[in-house]
């Protein structure tokens, strides 16, 4: 193919395409449902799209798009006529089918395919947590790892706030000089951890801070305690029916999660024609459920509404995978097939494809396409989605009014302090400063220490 050929080329809503002579425009309708070809406004874009562009820059011909009618690849039916792309091929209405197009033993009785530009097998993709196994850690699954990790920050911080309090306040600590500290570091800590069980562990505070500190660990408590139990609940329900499925075996040895794959197609007639008793098994449900879906874009679909595995070729759901956080493919792939692109039989076409394929194949080409098209796209919140525990945004509020609980808290602590230095600066005429700097010494410095050791020495004597 030397000169300048025109020619159509039809696309299916699974993505095919053909050359028809004498054609000038592109032609292109809006039925898309191929991941091989996705549309942007009113073009067509996708692997096969640029596929078809680098053939026909290496042989020279000009081509039209347009999507196959009836959105099917090809199959027979039961009086002998093809339909999908297959069928436009055969009935001379396209020159050439390029899409995902398997190549099968039946299909190259009646057209010519090229060299195979893609290999793949049949895998399937279900949603992540059909597919998890049950964690030996299950009690934590309520909540996420960052959620766990901002708890244990809030319990660390009221601790160390109702210890600030208990000797900044002088209600709480009112002798330095004479008086024990109730409020330890070691007894803040386990005065909170009491609240976190529901129970009290005295002494409680007596100043208003600390009350108000208190107060706000303990609503923090029960509301998180309330969405740890009511998620916890829900979860369990959800798993009630959990099974793990990794693979086609585990797909046949339960009837929890349906399953299915798309109708007439090659997929299907592997299950059918199959030997194998796990296989046979698979497409007997099929058959008895009637759970087959008319196109990959509705199996796609399903398995992303849950309690469905969609059965398909192995490197068109890695790009379901890649676009939908949500969903995740079976590391089991069975019966090695490959893609390659349909002409009519005897066309002089093939061998010219052919010989493009394989150039593409070795520079290169081919795997910058794959990796430019299944690259991960899926969007974060979709990501964020796939998890049933409770994120750090679910509980924002609650931490919010946990953290301005305790700068209230510690902010009137230091008003009480102050108010009391104010006072005593009065009466012994001094400066506030001083005063304030001398009582906060005597509470958190050494003269505070020695005065308790005083006093127990004293105590003993």
């Amino acid at each position: 193919m030397k000169g300048s050929t025109s020619l159509v080329l039809c696309v299916a809503a699974v993505t095919a395409w053909v050359f028809t002579s004498d054609a000038k425009e592109l032609s292109i309708t809006t039925i898309k449902q191929d991941p091989y070809t996705m549309s942007r406004g009113s073009e067509l874009e996708g692997y096969c799209i640029d596929l078809i562009s680098e053939l026909s820059k290496k042989l020279g011909f000009k081509y039209k798009l347009h999507l196959v009618k009836d959105n099917r690849y090809g199959s027979m039916d039961s009086s002998g006529n093809w339909n999908g792309m297959i069928g436009e091929i055969i009935r001379g209405e396209a020159d050439l089918a390029v899409a995902s197009l398997t190549l099968t033993a039946v299909r190259e009785q009646f057209v010519d395919m090229t060299t195979p530009f893609m290999q793949t097998g049949i895998g399937f993709i279900l949603r992540k947590d059909l597919a998890s196994e049950e964690s030996t850690f299950s009690l934590l699954s309520p909540f996420s790892t960052d959620t766990w990790v901002g708890i244990l920050i809030a319990f660390l911080l009221t601790g160390l706030c109702i210890f600030l309090v208990g000797r900044i306040s002088p209600t709480e600590w009112a002798e330095p000089d004479a008086e024990e500290h109730s409020f330890t570091l070691l007894h803040s800590f386990w005065y909170i951890t009491g609240a976190l069980t529901l129970q009290g562990a005295g002494p409680h505070p007596k100043a208003l801070s600390g009350r108000l500190v208190s107060a706000i660990w303990w609503l923090f408590a029960v509301m998180l305690l309330a969405c740890y139990f009511g998620n916890f609940n829900s979860m369990l329900h959800s798993n009630s029916k959990h099974v793990s499925i990794k693979s086609f075996e585990d797909l046949a040895n339960q009837d929890v999660i349906d399953y299915g794959t798309v109708d007439a197609g090659s997929t299907m007639l592997f299950f059918k024609n199959s030997n194998n008793p796990v296989y046979r098994r698979i497409y007997q449900h099929m058959e008895r459920k009637k759970s087959y879906v008319s196109n990959m874009e509705e199996g796609i679909r399903r398995a992303q509404e849950g309690n469905f595995a969609f059965i398909g070729e192995a490197v068109s759901l890695d790009l379901a995978v890649a676009r939908y956080c949500k969903l995740i493919r079976s590391q089991e792939v069975i019966a090695m097939r490959a893609y390659s692109i349909a002409a009519p039989l005897g066309s002089p076409l093939v061998k010219n494809l052919t010989m493009a394929i394989l150039q593409l194949s070795e520079s290169g080409e081919l795997t910058y396409l794959r990796d430019k098209w299944w690259a991960s796209s899926c969007m974060g919140a979709d990501a964020d989605d796939t998890s049933e525990a409770l994120q750090p945004h679910h509980l924002r509020g609650l931490f919010l009014l946990l953290g301005l609980g305790l700068a209230v808290g510690v902010l009137l602590a230091l008003l009480e302090l102050l108010s009391r230095a104010r006072n005593q600066a009065k009466d012994g005429k001094k400066s506030c400063c001083s005063v304030l700097t001398a009582e906060l010494n005597r509470r958190f410095g050494s003269g505070g220490e020695s005065a308790d050791q005083d006093n127990s020495d004293k105590s003993k004597a």
